[in-house]
């Protein structure tokens, strides 16, 4: 298994002991997140190809925390890469070196 798979599969755990811990049921959840059931069982198994928007959603109505911060912390990384992405350049040009091999 790859990294990513491993990083699916931790959320997934995580949204699934939090929800549990909390005794909040998989309907009542998966209303709130605007999924299906089924989609929510695929996101606490760590299906990869759920998308990335619905596990957010569901990690933020239970409150389990992403990149090891919550609520209010988020906002402000979130601003901080604005900030920091301002100052890079928005395109990227590579040199390509002409060798001179003829010798």
């Amino acid at each position: 298994m790859t990294s990513t798979y491993d990083a699916a599969r931790v959320l997934g755990q995580q949204i699934a002991i939090t929800r549990r811990t909390q005794r909040r049921s998989a309907e009542e959840v998966a209303e709130r997140a605007g999924i299906t059931r089924v989609t929510l069982r695929r996101v606490e198994r760590g299906d990869p190809a759920v998308s990335i928007g619905i596990v957010f959603e569901v990690a933020s109505v239970l409150g389990v925390p992403l990149f090891g911060v919550k609520g209010r912390d988020l906002a402000d990384l979130a601003a901080r890469g604005e900030r920091e992405l301002a100052l890079l350049p928005s395109r990227i040009n590579t040199v390509t070196l002409d060798v001179d091999d003829d010798f």
